[in-house]
């Protein structure tokens, strides 16, 4: 079992929340501690996150074989 194959059993909503949570967790932590460098990375780490997530979920499990499935539907 591989770490990216946890990522695979999500419901699509635990998927955004994986998504959205850690930039929600930076954006908390810079209004309690204002605008450090700390903070500065942590927001641009959970952009990072998010964007990754993102451009990854449509190469999941589910969603590969929906294109090929969609490819022997074009003739």
């Amino acid at each position: 079992m591989s770490p990216g194959d946890i990522f695979n059993d999500l419901t699509p909503h635990a998927r955004v929340v994986t998504a959205v949570l850690p930039f929600v967790i930076a954006l908390s932590v810079r209004l309690v501690l204002g605008n450090n460098l700390l903070t500065r990375w942590l927001i641009s780490l959970s952009v990072m996150w998010f964007a990754a997530n993102i451009l990854m979920a449509p190469y999941s499990a589910g969603m590969r074989q929906d294109i090929r499935n969609l490819r022997t539907l074009l003739p």
